[in-house]
């Protein structure tokens, strides 16, 4: 794309994009037969990237210069990692109102097939509340949708042989675990705390655990995979879910 482009695409600058150019923030273009500097996708995530670390953390350029090197210094997994959670967890989406309303609005956000969001919502794995006779769903149901896609590109979904009640008995023990240490939390606590105290603890208690549990099973998945990976070299074979494959994903049905 040209810088006409680029500076629709991100609301940056042209003088702007120069210097991140000049200051090492961003890659320079590709020159074109024409000498027409040419930019990318990556360019633009740059960009964004760029101005978010500005805009939302009111960081100067020689802290983003010493982040974004430190992030060349990734391994390609860590990196890979960190895109995605990127993708996730941007700051500005967390301060945003990401409803949605209508089933139909729901798959072409998330990509989730018509079949497979029924049956998530039949497990409870995705939830709505009803507004004016719709269907609302929350920023986590969109994300929860968006992330099983992404499983099945991966090829962690069924038309690969994985198990998709796998993710029902997952919600299943979380949702066990919050009702008995939330209510618990409550009990403990109700005459102790105002309304508002008990929200705002409970609250951080929520984010907490969510990280928690978001490092454990990152942790445990590393060691797994180094162990596998030290044993690999002694089998001949890797080892393959028993379930058979459906030939349909997620985001097909």
């Amino acid at each position: 794309m040209k810088i006409g482009e680029l500076v629709k695409r991100t609301g940056v600058p042209k003088e702007t994009i120069h210097y991140y150019i000049r200051e090492g923030l961003l890659r320079k273009p590709r020159k074109s037969g024409s000498n027409v500097a040419e930019y990318t996708e990556g360019h633009v995530e740059r960009i964004l990237l760029v101005k978010e670390l500005r805009d939302i953390f009111f960081l100067p350029i020689p802290e983003i210069k010493k982040i974004l090197k430190q992030s060349r210094k990734q391994s390609a997994p860590d990196q890979a990692a960190s895109d995605l959670h990127n993708k996730y967890f941007r700051p500005l989406d967390r301060l945003l109102s990401t409803e949605i309303v209508g089933g139909e609005a729901f798959r072409q956000a998330t990509g989730l097939g018509r079949k497979w969001l029924a049956i998530m919502e039949e497990w409870g794995v995705i939830t709505h509340r009803v507004r004016s006779g719709r269907p609302v769903y929350s920023r986590d149901d969109v994300i929860i949708g968006r992330l099983m896609v992404d499983m099945d590109e991966l090829g962690f979904g069924p038309k690969d042989g994985y198990d998709p009640e796998e993710l029902k008995r997952i919600a299943d023990f979380i949702r066990t675990f919050v009702r008995s240490s939330h209510r618990d939390y409550y009990q403990r606590n109700l005459e102790r705390l105002s309304s508002a105290e008990l929200d705002e603890k409970g609250s951080k208690f929520a984010e907490i655990m969510s990280l928690f549990f978001y490092h454990i099973y990152r942790k445990l998945v590393r060691e797994e995979y180094h162990h596998l990976r030290r044993a690999r070299g002694s089998q001949t074979a890797t080892a393959r879910r028993a379930n058979p494959s459906t030939g349909k994903g997620y985001s097909n049905e």
